[in-house]
């Protein structure tokens, strides 16, 4: 039984390092996106730089608090719900081990294993360490590496920021005349490989994905700057 465990934490490991990846990806292409739309707007209404720049970190900072506060709380009920389920198992291994031993050799059954080989299985695997053997198996968590809340706010604050600075140092670095197509151009080429990128990490075919993100960032600016036209042209 060493080698199928090996691979399956191999596995898991794997699962859990793409999540992280796919997760980072999303985090900056809403960076990218909102930003891009706030300091766009602003560009719609007026070219100085100094506004564009006090709208870009304003954005910046909120977008960027907010995914690392969202991601906290999220992260630590699904960390709290982990913890509650391995308690649950922990007392009903205590109480009931005869009935928990039969509850994993059905489970192992599920997967392919004969009769007899699911029960000597779940024999040596309750015997190894039972609490892992059902919060693997059963659960589908391994007690040692729970979620931390902590990390997954940095990554989502970390990567909210690496996207929201193209756009803002898009709209701030050009001259004026260029600071809209300089912005629109990195923009879209940052869509496409955020688009990409994720398509390729969730094993699906890129095309459709780009083009999503892709239309997606278009219809924000666009919405974004007319507004931000209009209000200029009432003198708001």
């Amino acid at each position: 039984m060493t080698q199928p465990t090996h691979d399956e934490a191999h596995g898991g490991a794997l699962g859990a390092r793409l999540n992280w990846l796919r997760a980072a990806v999303l985090g900056a292409n809403d960076g990218i996106v909102s930003t891009a739309g706030i300091v766009v707007g602003v560009a719609g209404a007026t070219d100085v730089r100094a506004a564009l720049l006090t709208a870009g970190l304003a954005g910046l900072l909120a977008g960027s608090m907010s995914m690392a506060a969202g991601e906290y709380v999220s992260v630590s009920t699904q960390r709290d719900s982990e913890r509650a389920a391995i308690a649950l198992e922990r007392r009903e291994l205590r109480e009931q081990p005869e009935a928990e031993l039969d509850e994993l050799t059905e489970m192992l059954r599920s997967r392919g294993l004969s009769r007899e080989v699911a029960r000597e299985a779940a024999v040596q695997l309750t015997r190894r360490d039972a609490l892992r053997a059902h919060a693997s198996v059963e659960l589908g968590i391994d007690p040692d590496r729970l979620t931390d809340p902590w990390h997954a706010a940095w990554a989502s604050f970390l990567s909210f920021t690496a996207g929201a600075l193209l756009p803002l140092l898009a709209i701030v670095l050009p001259p004026a005349g260029l600071r809209l197509p300089v912005t629109v151009a990195c923009v879209l080429a940052a869509l496409v490989l955020t688009g990409w990128s994720s398509a390729r990490l969730g094993a699906a075919r890129p095309g459709r994905a780009v083009l999503r993100n892709v239309a997606g960032g278009v219809l924000a600016m666009a919405v974004t700057y007319a507004a931000g036209t209009l209000l200029g042209a009432a003198g708001v």
